[in-house]
């Protein structure tokens, strides 16, 4: 694929997200990071004496988690925890076609690449507890106002597995207030919800795209946005990392500091983003 990535800059800024078909080699750079977490999966069931197919890529990535996960949740979480250290898989997020994109979308920007913000996301089917609802990746992340979420999936994405939903446009926006409501049991950042939720999400047209591997979904770091609602019989396997701008002020008055993902409160370093009772 060409690295003129110039195409996509005017409807991303519309927007505030974009699709591009193919963009990673799937041979080359996503099926590496399919046969490891297959290896992982595999060793962790004959460690713990657990009893699932774990043969092929498909099976282990649905047979030898779902198992795993079922006999102790802890085991799936050591799979969570084992698969974002996978050389292939941090290959991918470094990749210099990255930082080209981001600077094509953001023009005269100075690139960074969120630490503790890049990871392999794990959604078994009914796990409302760990599914992200509707945010803004900026109060979650914070490093810069000026990001963008880097989304591509491990497997074919259809609708029954929930794809992640866009409010389109919706970064215009700015930045919306959020409040902590922890009373499904979530904690952090899964327990931000939008202040004024439900209006908000009635101004917008949604979208739900489907992918494959190699495609990937760019997302603005002010794009509401939540994770879809996985009712397939299978875990839904997708790669997540955030890149954002040096350059951005905001970035720069924080020290590009993070949030949840860096141990820290966001609430403690812009108090102005917590919405008033």
């Amino acid at each position: 694929m060409t690295n003129d990535f110039s195409q996509y800059a005017k409807g991303f800024a519309e927007n505030g997200y974009a699709i591009i078909k193919g963009y990673y080699n799937v041979a080359e750079q996503v099926e590496p990071i399919r046969q490891h977490i297959r290896w992982i999966i595999e060793a962790l069931c004959k460690k713990y004496s657990v009893a699932a197919n774990t043969e092929t890529v498909e099976d282990a990535l649905s047979e030898g988690y779902l198992a795993l996960a079922k006999a102790n949740r802890s085991w799936g979480g050591e799979v969570y925890d084992a698969v974002k250290q996978i050389p292939a898989f941090m290959q991918l997020v470094a990749d210099p076609r990255n930082e080209a994109l981001f600077k094509a979308l953001r023009a005269n920007s100075t690139p960074g690449l969120a630490a503790g913000g890049y990871g392999i996301r794990i959604d078994a089917p009914g796990e409302e507890k760990f599914r992200a609802p509707w945010h803004q990746e900026f109060p979650a992340q914070l490093r810069s106002v000026d990001g963008i979420v880097y989304w591509t999936p491990l497997i074919p994405v259809f609708q029954e597995l929930g794809p992640v939903e866009l409010a389109v446009a919706s970064h215009k926006e700015g930045i919306v207030p959020v409040k902590s409501d922890n009373t499904d049991g979530k904690t952090g950042a899964y327990a931000l919800r939008l202040d004024q939720e439900e209006e908000r999400l009635a101004r917008y047209e949604h979208a739900a795209p489907l992918t494959e591997p190699g495609d990937l979904i760019l997302m603005d770091f002010l794009t509401l946005h939540q994770s879809g609602l996985n009712s397939a019989a299978i875990p839904r396997w997708s790669i997540q990392f955030r890149y954002f701008n040096f350059a951005d002020p905001t970035g720069i008055t924080l020290s590009w500091k993070g949030s949840f993902a860096a141990q820290q409160d966001f609430a403690e370093i812009l108090p102005e983003l917590v919405a008033k009772p």
